[in-house]
């Protein structure tokens, strides 16, 4: 009873301080000082301090900003134009034509960025008016984009999975490589439901494309070296061992500029714009991590989240009515929260759960970002949902509508990985471990 009673107490300061408009990271401080000063003799001030330096001077951090930074650069270059350019031939001749480019495009983004945002913002702005000139329909453009772009959330280098990890304790290395094969399988479904709706679908009729010999296609494949270059810098670093997370994302780093600057799209400005916007982002993110680390700190003091977990053994839940269980309270909790901070909100009371349910981490991880995943294309905090009415100036409602679809689909996913773990723990598993 005692337990409940901290809960109840937690959440209405959470929601308190998020109600009056403090930031999240704040916001998570505030509940932790209020546990500890109820529940401790401890000196607040102190622990708190100790805390957030701890929180804040990780090495494994230092990938984050790294990462940011390689996206904030690409953004700003004319990749997503040259991406268009080298996959249209390929993709013109599938069921369901162009519009594959908003998946396949989203996928490739997602392994040189990180973030949801940036892939939607880099895809759409080229893909959208292509796609729109050539007759497809508005809302099968606007549906895969939205859920596709999700895909920059769990493509290695995923900024999620650096603060789960971070979170958790778990390798980022292993992380990452977790999310390969489910990151994949997800775009694969998204094509399978795009070449569906093209041969069912009614309102199907777009304006064919002029046949291209292999010669041609293979000519105009020359605009997506660069990036697929990028990739295997980044990627191809940590699966050979040769780099860990952290000095990947450096080596990614150096190459997005050598790519701005190949295609002379760096200049001052955006080079300034780039790191300010990564800064920010950066420190966003840095602040929450430091409020929840002092918060699940506050939490062990008071014992809630080993009571929390007696109580889920009580209750004698399978494997599968947890991971349900939780499925459910994530999708609920994303309609008001972004990714990473439900993430770092809840690791805390979580995570004894699935250790003591012999869960592992590494696979939970990837169950976590693809329900994260969902979050950002349900109202009504879904992040790509607003990102995509700023680019094409429909109403909140009909581009949720048009995304529904895509979160169906991301629901079957994680019945897929929940099926098939292997999907998720065979490559960390047979990876070769790169420098400490």
């Amino acid at each position: 009873m005692e337990s409940v009673s901290i809960i109840i107490l937690f959440v209405f300061v959470l929601l308190v301080l998020l109600g009056s408009g403090v930031w999240v990271g704040l916001a998570l401080m505030g509940v932790a000082w209020v546990g500890m000063e109820l529940f401790t003799t401890r000196p607040v001030g102190d622990v708190m301090l100790t805390t957030i330096w701890s929180a804040s001077s990780s090495w494994t951090l230092t990938a984050l900003p790294m990462f940011i930074w390689m996206g904030e650069i690409l953004y700003r270059t004319r990749l997503s134009e040259d991406m268009f350019r080298g996959l249209a031939p390929w993709m013109a001749r599938l069921p369901g034509g162009l519009v594959h480019t908003n998946i396949v495009g989203c996928t490739v983004f997602a392994a040189v960025s990180g973030s949801s945002a940036a892939t939607l913002t880099t895809v759409g702005k080229m893909s959208i008016p292509e796609l729109r000139k050539r007759e497809y329909p508005e809302r099968l453009i606007i549906g895969t984009l939205a859920g596709a772009a999700t895909l920059g959330l769990m493509i290695p280098p995923s900024l999620t999975l650096i603060v789960y990890g971070v979170t958790t304790n778990e390798s980022i290395t292993k992380l990452f490589f977790a999310g390969v094969i489910p990151g994949l399988v997800l775009a694969a479904m998204f094509m399978g439901y795009v070449a569906l709706y093209s041969r069912f679908s009614r309102d199907w009729t777009p304006i064919p494309e002029a046949k291209l010999t292999l010669k041609e296609k293979l000519y105009n494949s020359r605009f997506l070296a660069p990036v697929i270059a990028l990739i295997l810098v980044v990627i191809g670093s940590m699966y050979a061992g040769f780099a860990t997370a952290t000095e990947a994302a450096a080596f990614g780093v150096i190459g997005a500029l050598l790519l701005a600057i190949g295609q002379g799209s760096l200049s001052w400005r955006t080079f300034t714009q780039s790191l300010m916007g990564a800064t920010r982002t950066s420190a966003m993110i840095a602040l929450i991590l430091a409020g929840a680390a002092f918060l699940s700190l506050s939490m062990g003091f008071t014992g809630l989240p080993r009571a929390l977990a007696d109580l889920i053994a009580q209750w004698e839940l399978s494997r599968i009515e947890l991971l349900l269980a939780l499925l459910v309270f994530y999708v609920i909790l994303g309609c008001f929260l972004d990714g990473i901070s439900s993430v770092v909100l809840t690791m805390a009371v979580v995570e004894p759960m699935v250790r003591q349910a012999g869960i592992d981490l590494i696979w939970f991880g990837i169950f976590i970002v693809v329900v994260v995943e969902m979050a950002q294309i349900t109202p009504p905090i879904g992040f790509n949902l607003f990102v995509m009415q700023g680019m094409t100036g429909h109403e909140m409602g009909y581009i949720a509508r048009a995304a529904i679809p895509m979160f169906l689909i991301m629901v079957v996913m994680v019945f897929v990985l929940i099926a098939v773990p292997e999907l998720a723990t065979w490559l960390p598993e047979n990876l070769r471990q790169g420098p400490s």
